[in-house]
């Protein structure tokens, strides 16, 4: 799979998920995402460790790792070789949480069936996993919320994050035009995976709810995912906003 194939297959699954997101005409279409954030967990194919390769070969190098113990979290932030989306991979470690949850998700991920557990598509196929029962979402959702959200949704694009300088308006303007459309921002700078530099101005804002069917019927309104916008503190012209976008205390060194 060539890199934008690749991309093309993550937008279009994005808005698929995301119908509000996909119908926003707020800037032309062919504007593209400064960075690309997506979810998955240190298990067997969805790990970094084996995504890293397929990667690779498509044009990504890995640019940077931070750790945020307090989320569970390992990040790893991938450049391409050319002006595209960065990837932002935000891997879950399984171990971080206590037993019940994990055995719970565990038990989950062992259920994948093999065909759907292999290829360069991993990212951007949907669920590999049966649905989880509404009883178990809220478990793993008090555990952690994006074990509930990985237990949905599966790996995936979370959210598109866009800079305000390729639009050549404010941070303010755009997201007041977001809150016209019926997207108003979380409060605080948080984006429902990872915490954020403050050499940016970041506002996340969530989808639309929508209706989800749990494997017993059960049917409830989940909003899983969303978008952001980011506009630098100082202006700079050597940086990617990608790489200021992770807060450098939480930056490592990985062996």
């Amino acid at each position: 799979m060539q890199r934008e194939e690749f991309v093309q297959q993550l937008w279009l699954d994005y808005i698929h998920t995301h119908p509000d997101i996909g119908s926003l005409r707020l800037w032309p279409l062919s504007t593209t995402a400064e960075y690309l954030t997506l979810v998955t967990l240190n298990y067997g194919p969805f790990s970094i460790t084996a995504l890293s390769a397929p990667l690779a070969r498509m044009g990504y190098r890995s640019v940077g790792h931070y750790a945020m113990a307090d989320k569970g979290l390992l990040i790893h932030l991938m450049a391409p070789n050319d002006d595209s989306s960065w990837l932002v991979l935000a891997e879950l470690q399984m171990g971080t949480l206590s037993k019940t949850p994990r055995e719970a998700l565990t038990s989950l991920v062992h259920q994948s069936h093999p065909a759907d557990c292999k290829g360069h598509n991993l990212l951007c196929r949907g669920r590999p996993w049966p649905m989880p029962s509404w009883a178990l979402y809220q478990q793993l959702q008090n555990a952690h919320p994006l074990a509930a959200w990985l237990s949905v949704m599966g790996p995936r694009l979370h959210h598109a994050g866009f800079d305000c300088e390729r639009f050549s308006e404010s941070i303010d303007a755009i997201s007041e035009q977001l809150e016209s459309a019926g997207m108003p921002p979380l409060s605080g700078p948080q984006n429902g995976v990872f915490s954020v530099s403050t050499l940016l101005e970041h506002r996340f804002y969530p989808a639309t709810p929508r209706k989800v069917v749990f494997s017993d019927g059960d049917e409830h309104r989940l909003c899983l995912g969303g978008l952001a916008l980011t506009q630098k503190q100082l202006s700079d012209d050597h940086e990617r906003v990608a790489e200021i976008l992770l807060p450098f205390h939480t930056r490592c060194e990985m062996a």
